[in-house]
């Protein structure tokens, strides 16, 4: 219901406000670094580095140094020519009140025209001002080679004048040292990680090779020091990122243009440098334009998805690699082994907002796609072998995803199908009771222990289906191969609620439904041996990649199987270990007594069976929680599992223990 306002709202010629001053950035930090959280936070520390990556990158200096401190202060500091605070006759002001107390001020509009900055970071004449704006305080010393000057600021306002002496004697210094803290007032969080200063830190360093950033963070009152340096750029970065998985050595493009984006428009100087390479494991594509990285892309991400997928198919046609009336690729096959990094810098950028994070130059979009496709022709001409190791990877991954979206259309179609007395899962056995709050699916160990269970159930609510040897291994196994197993797929159909993917098959597959899960009770049953063992991890790591929120609710369960039945004239008593066994034995006191190991599920009798696992009165089940799946998960990764460094440790920990066990 609508609730009236009892005073009327006065719209007038009054209402209008203009925020002035700090408050254009205080009370709208957004505006400036595209949020009042913490990505606006950590904006407002790149916006500093930016005018000192711009000094070094005109020479003046190659030492960048940031500080992180505990209480969240952080200080630039860098050996460039010191930023000008002095009086400015021609604007009839301090410098260091245009710089750091009026939005747009700067020295970098003219670049295009040689003027101080060539190919700048900063552009706007906004960051300066906008994070001391946004500071609790922040401290600002200029050092020119004669003199020192400082100001400060505090909530953004000047506090003082600007303070000005001559260098002492051995002090000869150049740069500058800009101190602040972000103000919790102006943003929700200020706790910005270490994990933001070493990323980019370590991005700017790939973009200006050369130049050494230096990171300190203290921790427990002392100062952790790191240093990133990329001698020879995005090269560098291209083999850091590919490694030993390169299918083909390293490249690395360099040009320089001219041109404009629009007829009517002034031209602008263009640098474009790109390396790349092919890798069968790694997929990396990253953009840069005057330093900045382009999270969002733009124009250059434009130019090589055209590029590429241009240049590549002319080629794979012009070498007949194509099957007959074969589909052309697009650029998810050439994105899946293409390991990228470009960086261009231009004197005229347009960014698609504050933030940096793409930009839209059309020219540069243009010019760069041509100069991609006219080097790409060259290098296949140039390096005939280099050329066929990307044709056919790229022709790899256009075919499996072909066969995986084909696969997946099959899947679809099987998962989706009703369970009814025409459309049966081999050998599974049903119950009479509808009720998915009473029901219960016992997944058990091959043809033998299925005789067994279906022999001791209660009929009325206990479901069986078997598992014919180990199912395939979740873990390490693709989606395409997992839906081609029909253990796997019959056990999913079974279950009846779908399947949770992630990435690019989420769509393809029936979507996960929690609701139309047809069991209260899912129960791995097997034999309490190695290979019992074995099934029981590969259906939970099952279960842990395919059905995980089954765990999270509490539904997948194990049955515990004992491992020696122990007789009396008159009794038969369970003990699943030696612990158990021996306190069994000392229960019974005098009376006489045969212990007997318990046969596999597969030769228990049915009393023996629903006593030992079927029957909710006797059996012992154990709920696989999170923690549980998570255990599994790393342990069945370091065994089983991609991760080398993991085993060998495990082994080297554990050999000793497992020793006697040994198969040799």
């Amino acid at each position: 219901m609508a609730v009236k306002k009892t005073t009327p709202a006065v719209y007038d010629n009054n209402t209008i406000t203009q925020l002035k001053g700090a408050d254009r950035v205080r009370k709208r930090p957004a505006v400036i670094f595209g949020s009042d959280g913490l990505e606006g936070c950590e904006h407002s520390v790149f916006e500093i580095l930016s005018n000192s990556v711009d000094e070094a990158r005109e020479g003046h200096g190659n030492i960048i140094t940031v500080t992180a401190e505990k209480d969240h202060t952080v200080t630039v500091e860098d050996c460039g020519r010191g930023i000008p605070l002095g009086y400015n006759e021609k604007e009839k002001r301090y410098n260091w009140d245009l710089i750091f107390c009026e939005l747009y001020a700067g020295g970098k509009y003219n670049n295009n025209d040689s003027g101080a900055y060539e190919y700048a970071l900063g552009l706007n004449g906004l960051g300066a001002c906008a994070t001391q704006y946004s500071s609790e305080f922040m401290d600002v010393y200029s050092y020119d080679g004669e003199n020192r000057h400082e100001i400060h600021f505090k909530k953004g306002k000047a506090v003082g004048k600007l303070i000005s002496r001559p260098l002492e004697k051995g002090e000869k210094k150049r740069g500058t040292v800009i101190r602040w803290r972000p103000d919790l007032e102006v943003f929700t969080d200020i706790d910005i990680p270490y994990s933001y200063f070493t990323d980019m830190m370590k991005r700017q360093a790939v973009v200006n090779p050369g130049i050494r950033f230096i990171l300190k963070t203290e921790i427990d009152g002392k100062y952790n020091t790191e240093e990133f340096l990329y001698e020879n750029g995005i090269l560098d970065r291209v083999k850091e990122f590919a490694a030993d998985t390169a299918l083909t050595e390293p490249v690395f493009w360099q040009t320089e243009t001219q041109g404009r984006d629009r007829a009517d428009l002034p031209e602008y100087k263009v640098k474009m440098n790109l390396a790349f390479c092919i890798s069968n494991r790694q997929s990396v594509l990253e953009y840069y334009h005057n330093s900045s990285y382009l999270e969002n892309g733009g124009s250059p991400d434009k130019a090589v998805r055209s590029a590429f997928v241009s240049g590549l198919d002319k080629y794979l046609k012009n070498q007949g690699k194509y099957k007959k009336n074969e589909g052309k690729i697009n650029f998810s096959d050439i994105a899946d082994c293409l390991v990228l990094v470009s960086s261009g810098f231009s004197t005229q950028t347009s960014y698609a907002n504050q933030t940096k994070k793409a930009i839209t130059n059309t020219f540069i979009a243009d010019a760069m796609t041509d100069w991609i496709k006219k080097n790409l022709e060259i290098y296949f001409t140039e390096k005939p072998m280099e050329a066929e190791k990307i044709a056919n990877q790229v022709l790899i991954n256009k075919r499996s995803r072909e066969s995986a979206e084909s696969t997946r259309l099959d899947i679809r179609k099987k998962l989706s199908s009703t369970m009814d007395m025409t459309n049966r899962v081999e050998k599974f056995v049903g119950c009479r009771s509808k009720d998915p709050e009473k029901r219960e699916l016992y997944i058990v160990e091959g043809d033998s222990a299925m005789t067994s269970v279906k022999l001791a159930r209660n009929a009325e609510f206990q479901a069986v289906i078997p598992v014919r040897g180990k199912t395939l291994n979740c873990l390490k196994a693709s989606y395409d191969r997992i839906f081609k197993s029909d253990i796997i797929t019959d056990l999913l159909r079974v279950i009846g609620c779908g399947v949770e993917l992630k990435g690019k098959q989420k769509g393809d597959i029936p979507t996960f439904s929690y609701e139309s899960l047809r069991w209260d009770k899912i129960i791995i049953c097997t034999d309490a041996d190695e290979d019992g063992f074995q099934i029981r991890t590969l259906l939970l790591t099952l279960f842990y990649r395919l059905l995980p929120t089954l765990i999270e609710k509490g539904r997948v369960y194990i049955a515990e199987t004992p491992l020696f039945e122990i007789e009396t004239k008159n009794e038969t008593f369970f003990a699943y270990n030696e612990w158990e066994k021996e306190a069994v034995v000392k229960d019974l006191g005098g009376k006489k007594y045969t212990i007997n190991r318990f046969k596999g599920l597969g030769e228990a009798s049915a009393p023996m069976m629903e006593k030992a696992a079927m029957s909710p009165a006797t059996r012992r089940l154990v709920r696989v929680n999170p923690t549980d799946a998570e255990a599994t998960f790393i342990m069945f990764d370091t065994l089983l599992g991609d991760n080398l460094p993991a085993r060998k440790e495990f082994i080297q920990q554990n050999a000793s223990r497992y020793a006697k066990d040994a198969d040799i």
